[in-house]
């Protein structure tokens, strides 16, 4: 989650949806904001003492987090935008990141293959309590389950596609008043295959009913690798029954 009191503007991180690119995009005019050094100081602090003391917002929370945390007045005054992704697709880019940058965690799982990956993160990563749980957990959730208040309803006031980041980062720039900024490729990995080659019918299928919430409410499709905006109106994101979301 990225906070700027300066611009007026809360971006919700979820993992693998670009979120590291927009974050290095939009650093610079956090380090405009007044409150940034007492913030940078209070962030390592709660980095120093293991995150025990409640003075930082986590990188992927939801934007309830926020809500709780800020008075009501300023809460509503920010522009609260965040990016979403066909889940097949970034269960994929996950599984990459850790080959990449984590390998050990998969070897400890005994990971050996992406249906292994899948299998594990929608059926046995509930009790992961490792180096990489926070990352872990934040692909587990469901992406509109980031978006919403207590009740389910979404609170946030733009919502981005990965399929479509370039220009809908333009209009969120736009929308918090600054001139669009250029995306770094930060985290990006080099195997741009089409994600449905790592999947078969069985892997498809647990994959869709886990994540059944964002395919639903964002409509994407497991033979679509993106929709247009007009087929999933994601202004009125509202999840009425909380037990839908696994996490």
């Amino acid at each position: 989650m990225l906070l700027s009191n300066r611009y007026n503007f809360l971006f919700i991180h979820i993992a693998k949806t670009g979120g590291s690119s927009i974050r290095s995009a939009l650093n610079a005019f956090c380090w405009k904001d007044p409150f940034q050094l007492p913030a940078f100081i209070s962030h390592r602090l709660s980095h120093l003492t293991g995150h025990r003391i409640g003075v930082k917002f986590p990188r992927h929370a939801g934007v309830i987090a926020a809500k709780e945390m800020l008075s009501p007045q300023h809460f509503d005054s920010l522009f609260k935008f965040a990016f979403v992704r066909n889940p097949w697709g970034r269960l994929v880019s996950a599984y990459h990141h850790l080959q990449r940058e984590h390998s050990t965690l998969l070897q400890r799982q005994r990971i050996l293959e992406f249906a292994d990956f899948a299998r594990w993160i929608v059926e046995d990563s509930v009790d992961y309590r490792g180096s990489k749980h926070v990352f872990v957990s934040a692909i587990r959730c469901p992406q509109a389950s980031h978006l919403v208040d207590l009740q389910g309803a979404c609170i946030v006031d733009f919502v981005g596609r990965y399929e479509n980041l370039i220009p809908d980062f333009q209009q969120a720039c736009r929308q918090i008043g600054i001139s669009a900024r250029h995306l770094p490729h930060k985290r990006n990995s080099q195997k741009q295959h089409d994600f449905r080659q790592y999947y078969n019918d069985k892997t498809a299928e647990a994959v869709a009913k886990y994540y059944r919430v964002d395919a639903a409410k964002f409509g994407y499709r497991f033979d679509a690798a993106c929709l247009d905006r007009d087929e999933a109106n994601v202004a009125t994101i509202h999840l009425c029954d909380r037990e839908q979301i696994p996490c």
